[in-house]
């Protein structure tokens, strides 16, 4: 999801009526909801024992758990196994990017460029689709997915992305494929009906502008495939999610599921905004106004930790924002990126050691960004993360 290395509802908190972050958390399960004390289900119950929704049956809890790119912790990110691990322990939502092939079909990769992430580099026969492209404003040297038809694509086997920091998840490189999104569709379909309860996906759309300048728009195909599996609605289990606004935009006329705008660096810009020439940067959309404005189309935003709690020079966090009271005041709900086990992913105050790949303190950096009032999280660590929300349901507070 996240351009790194790229609801506690509105009545709960302030006693208002249900709103934006209560429609976002309700879950459509349908027949055989979900079993309280079942692993990794959750009843639709807040901190308090309330729950917070329209009467659509159990709700996703709060703080949400959303496994980030499936469990990138400990498998190949976007397999099929990663998706299905994260489903095991129990996450609440599991995540999705899609990004398109030369003959326009979605499959799952965090990027285009799927140097890293496949074998492709082993294949003689696919020397020659080696090229340097400039994504979003980006040089770029490697293999893209645009370059490839799916019967091509399907021939490459996934691996680990950062070895160096995750060596134990190379074990795993070659056992699985490159899934579309319609794979992961059928499996999530299949995986509720066994399961008894809808499964539930956050679906992002990587570089929209960039794809639609090449005749690979990203929404129109999309929404085909949310309408195919009836999950276009307002209720449906998922998440639409972009970092540029105009896709959540054009999604918003295309299907009723919830949208949610991803927010990078506050002195960044969508890249939607450098080619229409809208001058505002993240800055300027985490004011009041740029929540509002958001509001209007979005149910959601998704900004990265560094929004809702700066880190000073030294790494550590300082003082929190006001940003969770302020989309909260706009009945936005929160989904932040990106919390990982690992020393080098963690703010300074939660390190342990120096070795780092080892493992921090990530219980106590999940309760620092919990007691901001935040709605759920993305996590590569989703056995981490769960056990850190049940801890804090049981007896966190909410700094608002």
């Amino acid at each position: 999801m996240a351009n790194e290395e790229y609801g506690a509802t509105a009545e709960r908190r302030t006693g208002t009526s249900p709103g934006r972050r209560a429609v976002l958390g309700a879950a459509v399960l349908g027949a055989g909801a979900a079993v309280a004390g079942a692993p990794g289900v959750a009843r639709a119950e807040g901190r308090h024992g309330k729950g917070h929704g329209h009467g659509h049956g159990d709700e996703l809890p709060v703080p949400t758990v959303i496994a980030h790119r499936g469990t990138s912790g400990y498998r190949p990110e976007h397999t099929l196994g990663s998706y299905q691990l994260a489903l095991d322990m129990g996450a609440d939502v599991i995540e999705q990017d899609v990004v398109p092939t030369k003959d326009g079909h979605l499959v799952c990769r965090h990027e285009n460029d799927i140097t890293a992430t496949t074998d492709v580099a082993a294949h003689p026969e696919f020397a020659g689709r080696k090229t340097t492209k400039s994504v979003d404003g980006v040089q770029l040297t490697g293999w893209f997915t645009e370059d490839f038809t799916l019967a091509e694509l399907k021939t490459l086997r996934a691996k680990e992305r950062i070895p160096g920091t995750r060596q134990r998840n190379t074990l795993y490189d070659g056992r699985w494929d490159v899934p579309t999104l319609e794979e992961v569709l059928r499996w999530a379909e299949r995986a509720g009906r066994e399961r008894g309860r809808r499964v539930w996906l956050h679906i992002e759309t990587k570089h929209p502008t960039y794809f639609r300048k090449l005749g690979l728009g990203l929404e129109e195909p999309l929404a085909k495939l949310l309408r195919r599996y009836n999950r276009h609605r307002r209720h449906s289990p998922n998440f639409l999610q972009s970092f540029e606004p105009s896709s959540i935009q054009r999604l918003r006329k295309l299907v009723d599921a919830p949208g949610v705008v991803l927010l990078s660096s506050a002195n960044s810009r969508p890249w939607d905004f450098v080619e229409a020439g809208d001058p505002r940067t993240v800055a300027d959309l985490i004011k009041p106004e740029g929540l509002r404005w958001m509001a209007s189309y979005a149910k959601g935003i998704g900004p990265t930790l560094d929004l809702i709690i700066p880190k000073g020079p030294d790494g550590r966090l300082l003082e929190p924002t006001t940003l969770v009271r302020d989309a909260h005041a706009e009945d936005l709900i929160l989904h932040p990126y990106t919390m990982r086990n690992e020393n080098t992913f963690l703010p300074a105050d939660f390190k342990k050691g120096t070795d780092p790949n080892a493992y921090g303190d990530a219980f106590g950096a999940f309760k620092k960004y919990f007691a901001t009032g935040i709605d759920g999280i993305f996590s590569d660590n989703a056995d981490t993360a769960l056990l850190a929300a049940a801890d804090f349901r049981d007896g966190g507070t909410v700094n608002e």
